[in-house]
């Protein structure tokens, strides 16, 4: 099997390593923007800016040429900035082999449109929706780099195309799930990396587990409301790309969007987090687009909304606690999602 994964960050090289440690017969090549990071992977088997000292396994190579990585393959993988994605797969839709399944691993919505990393993919593509697959989780790149067991899952509208893929990814330490709700998984995986902010906010003012925990929890509650309006089914988010998803990105310190948080939290500005960071939080880019949507269909996301504000200065990050606690009192339950 020939795979091509474009994107050579944490997740998209990580990712690479799970299709070839799956199967020493799968030929895995990567796609990296910088020749000196294609270069350090085929002659040390590693990508130590994103992965340090993690050894790649031989059967993955890569190169800084994408019609290279593309020739022949029969799986492509996705795994790019969301907000530079549209533009890049206008280029790379000459290079795209013929029957090719794409799969997007990016966690966003575009700013602007509103749209989802599988919408975009499908429309500047020209693909079907069961040619395009999402697979979202508790991914946190660095532990499953390091081989620590890990659950995901793999959606598509077509079933068979999503075992397929699970198939081809399934690695002993990474135990991939099937699932037809693209809404729901790739929602999870978006509104996830606003709650994240809000959490890391929370902790960077030195609040304590009650407070992240009741972010969390209402934080699934608006998620599942947005996934629901757009067609996508309450049980996702209470599985692994919803609530499992949340948890790790919400409490782990390798967790890009509970790190820019946390900093925001303790007083640092969005250009000086920036600095501080080497890698994206798609959060803080995607915050605005999601409140964008749940405003069109009028789906109320008072966390969303108070994180947008403190990212655009309307709000400091002293006020998110005691805004989140003022709103109306009414029950908890299924009617109050």
């Amino acid at each position: 099997m020939r795979v091509a994964v474009l994107g050579a960050g944490s997740w998209g090289t990580t990712f690479a390593k799970v299709l070839a440690d799956a199967s020493s017969d799968c030929r895995v090549r990567l796609w990296a923007r910088r020749p000196e990071v294609a270069e350090e992977i085929n002659s040390f088997h590693r990508n130590s800016r994103y992965l340090g000292d993690t050894v790649l396994p031989a059967n993955l190579t890569s190169s800084a040429d994408v019609a290279e990585v593309l020739e022949n393959a029969e799986l492509v993988v996705l795994a790019v900035p969301a907000q530079s994605l549209r533009p890049q797969l206008a280029g790379w839709k000459p290079l795209l082999p013929a029957g090719v399944v794409v799969v997007s691993l990016m966690k966003g919505l575009e700013v602007g449109t509103d749209a989802r990393m599988s919408e975009v993919i499908a429309q500047e593509f020209g693909l079907p929706e069961d040619r395009i697959a999402v697979v979202s989780g508790p991914n946190l790149a660095l532990e499953i780099a390091r081989r620590e067991p890990t659950a995901s899952v793999v959606a598509c509208p077509d079933h068979d195309v999503a075992s397929w893929i699970a198939a081809a990814c399934t690695a002993t330490y990474f135990r991939p799930y099937t699932s037809t709700d693209v809404v729901g998984v790739e929602i999870g995986g978006i509104v996830k990396n606003v709650i994240a902010l809000a959490v890391g906010i929370c902790e960077g003012r030195r609040m304590g587990d009650n407070t992240k925990a009741s972010v969390i929890t209402r934080g699934l509650a608006e998620t599942t409301r947005l996934a629901v309006a757009l067609g996508g089914k309450a049980e996702t988010l209470a599985g692994l790309a919803g609530m499992g998803d949340l948890i790790a990105t919400c409490s782990s310190a390798l967790s890009r969007n509970h790190t820019a948080g946390h900093l925001l939290g303790q007083g640092l500005t969005l250009d000086q987090v920036t600095v501080r960071m080497n890698q994206t939080a798609e959060g803080i880019k995607s915050a605005q687009a999601v409140l964008d949507l749940a405003t069109h269909l009028g789906v109320d996301m008072p966390i969303t909304d108070n994180v947008v504000a403190v990212l655009q200065g309307a709000i400091s990050v002293d006020d998110l606690g005691p805004r989140l606690l003022a709103r109306d009192l009414k029950p908890e339950g299924e009617h109050s999602l």
